[in-house]
């Protein structure tokens, strides 16, 4: 878990991991920049972590009852997209961070939805939404996000384009810790408001801004304590993009700058952004071949899905949870459209996405975790596989009443034990996750999350023996290895000494 050892506590989590506690209600959720890693990575296509409380997976699309809910974990971090989900443990110290990047694998998948989704949840906050609601109440608030918001770099892109292409009624966002509303309209031609992901094609002052991310924002919870002892007007000090800092430096001072009003949201925002860095086409010209920018041939493209109809998204993301803050809203949510060829059940228990299972064998033969992934194909190419395989799931899965998903919760690691505490002498321990199984084994694919004990042994062996702070920063094949695990600040804490505790 990516924490500062100074803020790492053991919280409440391991007691619904073990069954001691129980969510009172069916709670899902998408994965962050502070979860434990190792374990969500063992449910990469969605899962139970504890009774009641379902993991949505790298990228998913649910239904509950007549509502389709879809979900993206992560956040967004350009240098990242369009990697694999290369991390596996022992994480080092990049590692521990990457591992909650969101991917362009996991994007695309999504992006094949051609039916209209009800509710869409994000850790991060799709670009410039924040333009889309009252953004000066917001910079009065927090006033260190007007230069990120102005220079493009607040927010997933990632998760914007989707939002813009699924178009569910609400979509649910934490991450910043405050709570914000905005209405996104989508009255004109599809794609208009959006920027298609292709992190090749960003202009280059915004792809040197993503390489510069070497913090990802974080407010600090110790700027969280201090305002609640300041006030509710007091904000905290954002230095970069969209992660928080749990190293912040409370006393360094805070420097308002008047707000002006935003730029029109368009293709071309931020395209404007280093202009004066720009190279010449003539002085590019007398560069050798290597330095030109790759060409990349067209994608066949279909256009917006007639049966995505709704016309305008609410967005709503919420405080943290804690005292006298905005952490909690309740809602009555109606399906947008009572008819799909996905048919979510009026059965009130989660099931399975009939179109989701179908885009999820088409990417089959894909390996996440290794590289190179190959690029997109496009919409048009990807449409005729998907129907094939829907054709697929109606047969061997809805037609035998194999849709709903089994609680089949497993604790798969000792649970947390107090007299081990938080200072753990080994490597923690990775473990193939019964759920995962079970869900390549009904839709017919091969579990990439899984490995022989004799590899995951070898891998713990070979990594560099563990600091008094819970870190190694020694070599493991020529990389440093640091802690990943189930556990630490914030409720995720399980382990036992190899198990779920935090590393």
């Amino acid at each position: 878990m990516s924490v500062p050892a100074k803020y790492r506590a053991i919280g409440d989590f391991h007691e619904y991991y073990s069954g001691k506690s129980v969510a009172p209600y069916l709670t899902l959720f998408a994965g962050g920049n502070h979860e434990a890693s190792n374990h969500l990575w063992e449910l990469f296509y969605g899962g139970w972590v504890a009774p009641n409380i379902y993991y949505l997976g790298a990228a998913n699309v649910v239904n509950l009852g007549p509502l389709r809910i879809a979900g993206l974990s992560g956040i967004w971090a350009g240098p990242d997209y369009r990697k694999p989900h290369f991390e596996r443990l022992p994480y080092d110290m990049n590692e521990l961070k990457s591992a909650y990047h969101v991917r362009e694998f996991d994007t695309r998948k999504l992006l094949q939805i051609r039916h209209q989704v009800d509710v869409g949840i994000s850790h991060d906050w799709p670009w410039k939404v924040e333009w889309e609601g009252d953004w000066k109440q917001l910079f009065r608030f927090k006033p260190h996000f007007e230069s990120d918001a102005k220079s493009g770099r607040l927010g997933s892109r990632a998760a914007r384009y989707l939002m813009d292409r699924l178009r569910p009624r609400y979509w649910f966002a934490a991450h910043l810790h405050c709570k914000y509303s905005a209405v996104v309209s989508y009255d004109q031609e599809a794609n208009s408001n959006s920027e298609k992901m292709d992190v090749e094609k960003m202009p280059s002052s915004d792809r040197a801004q993503e390489v510069q991310k070497t913090h990802e924002i974080d407010l600090d919870d110790n700027m969280d304590r201090s305002r609640q002892r300041e006030g509710p007007d007091s904000s905290a000090d954002i230095r970069n993009d969209d992660e928080i800092d749990l190293d912040m430096d409370d006393d360094a001072p805070i420097v308002s700058k008047p707000t002006l009003a935003p730029k029109p949201l368009t293709q071309d925002s931020g395209a404007t952004l280093g202009e004066k860095n720009e190279v010449s086409a003539e002085l590019r010209d007398q560069l050798p071949a290597a330095f030109s920018r790759p060409i990349s041939a067209p994608t066949p493209t279909l256009t917006h899905p007639e049966t995505i109809t709704n016309k305008t998204t609410h967005f709503l993301s919420l405080d943290k949870c804690l005292l006298r803050r905005k952490f909690l809203q309740l809602l009555d949510v109606d399906p947008v459209s009572t008819s799909s060829d996905s048919s979510p059940s009026q059965d009130s228990r989660l099931a399975y996405d009939k179109e989701w299972l179908a885009i999820t064998r088409v990417f089959r033969s894909i390996n996440p975790l290794t590289s190179p992934i190959p690029r997109d194909a496009g919409e048009a190419h990807y449409r005729p596989l998907i129907e094939a395989e829907e054709a697929w799931v109606q047969e061997n899965l809805v037609s035998t009443n194999k849709m709903a998903i089994p609680e089949n919760f497993e604790i798969t690691a000792p649970v947390y034990d107090p007299s081990v505490g938080l200072h753990p002498t080994e490597h923690p321990r990775e473990y193939t996750n019964p759920q995962t199984v079970a869900f390549c084994e009904m839709l017919g694919i091969e579990n990439f999350f899984t490995a022989t004990e004799e590899e995951r042994e070898a891998r713990r062996t070979d990594a560099e023996p563990i600091s008094k702070d819970g870190r190694s920063r020694g070599n493991f094949r020529g990389r440093g290895r640091g802690f990943g695990g189930r556990g630490g600040d914030g409720g995720r804490g399980r382990g036992r000494g190899r198990g779920r505790g935090f590393r």
